[in-house]
């Protein structure tokens, strides 16, 4: 018997030791998991302040247009005035306008109240402006409150791009005082309503999700506190898993001990996404107002802020312009909350669930200009780091004009496909036909578009700035520009100057070259002005030879071609490589009087808060004299009203303009270069595997030219060319080049240098009665 006591308390002794021990164990891994715990809520804790304290964002820089400018003369209908303003985001009404983003229209008045905007000669207030027009132009401007005339207007560039690494998360911070207390609540209402109660997670919340979903038979509610969505958001992205729950309800506790609720729902509305505007993210309340309703956050009415506190959860799925009555039901669940919370009064319920949605569609237009933008990245690259383009939130200010992009998007496409239709050979086989088409305020230099090919989607290649082609007969301008300009001294060569058109042979360095005319026809004695109206090859060769070729080098060099122009006869006729930026450069300073503006895309980079960083210097240098520039400038216009340009008049573009179709002698490259005193624009067309085309300048390249600056110019008041001192304009007989008499059956204006203008009259139609 006492055997079996003692064997019994033996056994319990066991038991009780086994029990001990495994609570030891358990002990021992409770404090274990504990201090491993602990020790990672610290790593945790870091990786939170340094999100919290840091940048907490990247924002992308933007690019912006250039402002668009009004004045007395320009044509509203033509500039296309209200579609920039819809893509500007002004909304029409019909009263008077009283806020800032207003415009209204009358027979011959228009009301607009600016945006303030930091320009980059300077930040320009909100203010009411009216345009008074008469026959769509503009006649006067004025003060809308004093009434004082203003001599012009800029109204706000357009977002054309941003500037980002992976995703273009478009975001404007705003403080959580200037966020309106009714986005508050609405948010609150119904993404976590406990939340100034909870510390980062919420057993009830989680409980009342859970029986809600479990009544619904499907997931209807979240039981995720705003504080866990930032976290997730800021640092799990889509990541499904438990460890990764357990991560963002570990890090949420951790954030409600380090920082105000105020800080928490300040960079939870910045930093929430609320629906995508093509490329963009839309990001943030500021954002999502502007985007959905063409508002500050400011001017929110409480169902605009119900419908957008109830997007938060799903912005694609309750969108109101794919799933209005989704949206509207949407809208009216969260008002619905916000009345039960004692927000909304029974009254202001009905009258919000009745209201429309209110939301303004994005313009189905948008500012679009790949080529554009991938040449203004190269530019800011030189003096901007990669990170500091997408990570600082820069304001650029470009030169762009974005309805002289679109048309010239439109000129590219319609016509390449106009010539297709004509000539089916040239769409049939290999690479497709391409053109490009760069247009430059001379005066400048600044680009106001750039078409680098016909489709940007297939090609990324830029053929304004990355290909050299062979430029022909658009070179020959700089031949005459030589010519023209001589020395004291030296032979005069004038207009009138006659130059024999009869096959030669240029003997040079040992070898010989015979330059042949289009179609091999010749004309004998010719002037300088007809030789190159009608684009005559071996007139232009011999008046080459007499000027000299590395006179031509040099005045080819001052305009603006940089690259390598070989000394060798050819190169007179554009036997040489040169980009269509190069030749659009040269062709500004004829049109600018003989002033070189290097061209340019970044007008001024601005940082967040509006600060000028930089403002871009107009670099002008003189090429050639302006007397001898307008001398060229002047032969040209001739091109376009007799010459291989005539039909830029045939197909209506009759502005005051100068021009040269340029053709390479195996039609591999055709070309047109024109200009009005006010803009340049230069066209290319051709294949990117050297195949011929098998066309002249003037059936390719000028259609297009013509497509282009018929939209280009149609806004503004046409001027012409004016001749510069120095420069005599005389009315003489073509054929002797002599004072036109009353007995000269045809006469023309023509320039000459002042002191070189002929003084004695025609003495070839004496005898001519009328």
């Amino acid at each position: 018997m006492p055997s079996n006591r003692r064997d019994r308390r033996k056994k319990n002794s066991r038991r009780l030791q086994a029990w001990f021990s495994l609570f030891a164990l358990a002990g021992t891994l409770v404090l274990f998991g504990a201090g491993a715990i602990a020790v990672y809520a610290v790593s945790l804790d870091r990786v939170l302040v340094e999100k919290f304290s840091g940048r907490r964002w990247d924002f992308p820089s933007k690019i912006y247009s250039d402002s668009t400018l009004l004045y007395p003369g320009v044509n509203l209908r033509a500039l296309g005035l209200e579609r920039r303003l819809e893509r500007l985001g002004y909304r029409e009404v019909g009263e008077r306008v009283s806020r800032p983003g207003q415009y209204r229209r009358s027979a011959e008045r228009l009301e607009i109240y600016l945006r303030p905007f930091p320009y980059a000669a300077g930040p320009s207030p909100a203010r009411a402006v009216s345009v008074h027009t008469k026959g769509g132009r503009v006649v006067r401007i004025e003060d809308a409150v004093t009434g004082a005339e203003l001599p012009s207007l800029e109204l706000e560039p357009e977002l054309v791009a941003g500037l980002y690494q992976d995703v273009w998360e478009q975001r404007r911070f705003l403080p959580l005082e200037k966020i309106p207390a009714l986005l508050v609540h609405a948010v609150l209402a119904v993404e976590d309503q406990r939340f100034f109660e909870h510390h980062g997670i919420d057993p009830l919340g989680i409980a009342r999700a859970f029986w809600t979903n479990l009544a619904s038979g499907r997931i209807v509610q979240g039981g995720s506190t705003l504080t866990q969505q930032l976290v997730k958001n800021f640092f799990f992205g889509s990541e499904r898993s438990f460890r990764r729950k357990f991560r963002e309800a570990l890090m949420a506790l951790l954030a409600e001990r380090r920082y105000s609720k105020r800080k928490i729902l300040e960079t939870y509305l910045n930093e929430i996404y609320w629906g995508q505007n093509g490329p963009q993210g839309i990001f943030g309340v500021w954002e999502a107002s502007r985007f959905y309703f063409r508002k500050e956050p400011s001017e929110l009415s409480l169902p605009e802020a119900a419908l957008l506190a109830g997007l938060i959860r799903a912005p694609n799925a309750y969108s109101p312009f794919r799933n209005p009555e989704r949206a509207r039901a949407r809208r009216n669940h969260v008002l619905r909350l916000m009345h039960r919370r004692g927000i909304l009064t029974k009254a202001q319920l009905r009258e919000a669930e009745a209201a429309p949605l209110g939301v303004v569609p994005p313009p189905e237009e948008r500012p679009d200009a790949p080529y554009f933008v991938d040449f203004l990245r190269r530019e800011l690259l030189r003096n901007y780091p990669e990170e500091t383009l997408v990570r600082d939130g820069l304001w650029i200010l470009s030169t762009l004009d974005v309805e002289m992009q679109k048309a010239a998007e439109r000129a590219v496409r319609e016509g390449l496909e106009e010539l297709e239709r004509r000539y089916p050979r040239l769409a049939k086989s290999g690479a497709p036909l391409e053109a490009c088409l760069v247009a430059l305020r001379p005066q400048t230099g600044e680009i106001k578009a750039m078409m680098g090919g016909r489709d940007y989607r297939q090609t990324q290649f830029n053929r304004v700035t990355q290909a050299r082609r062979q430029p022909g007969s658009v070179f020959k301008p700089f031949v005459y520009l030589a010519a023209l300009d001589h020395a004291p001294g030296r032979s005069a060569v004038r207009p009138t100057t006659l130059l024999l058109d009869e096959p030669f042979t240029w003997e040079y360095d040992g070898r010989r070259w015979s330059p042949e005319n289009y179609r091999s026809v010749f004309f004998g004695p010719v002037t300088v002005r007809t030789a190159l109206e009608r684009s005559l090859n071996a007139a232009t060769a011999r008046l080459a030879r007499e000027t000299g070729l590395e006179r031509i080098r040099s005045v080819a060099r001052r305009m603006g071609i940089e690259s390598p122009l070989p000394l060798y006869p050819a190169m007179v006729l554009g036997a040489v490589d040169v980009t269509p930026l190069e030749v659009a450069t040269a062709y500004a300073a004829l049109a600018n009087q003989g002033l070189r503006a290097t061209p340019f895309a970044v007008r001024a980079v601005l940082d967040p808060s509006g600060k000028l960083v930089e403002r871009r210097p107009v670099e002008i240098h003189q090429a050639v004299r302006p007397e001898v520039a307008y001398l060229v400038t002047h032969i040209l216009e001739g091109v376009l009203d007799r010459g291989t340009g005539a039909d830029v008049r045939r197909l209506g573009f009759l502005e005051p303009a100068a021009g040269k179709t340029g053709t390479t002698n195996d039609y591999r490259d055709a070309w047109f270069a024109g200009f009005t005193p006010d803009l340049v624009a230069v066209v290319w067309v051709g294949f990117d595997d050297n195949r011929p085309v098998g066309l002249t300048g003037a059936q390719a390249a000028l259609p297009i030219w013509v497509r282009f600056m018929k939209e280009a110019t149609a806004a503004y008041p046409s001027r012409p060319f004016q001749p510069p001192p120095g420069v005599r304009l005389v009315r003489i007989d073509p054929e002797s080049g002599k004072l036109a008499t009353e007995r000269c059956p045809r006469s023309i204006e023509e320039a000459f240098l002042e002191g070189e203008e002929p003084v004695e009259p025609c003495p070839l139609h004496r005898d001519v009665l009328f």
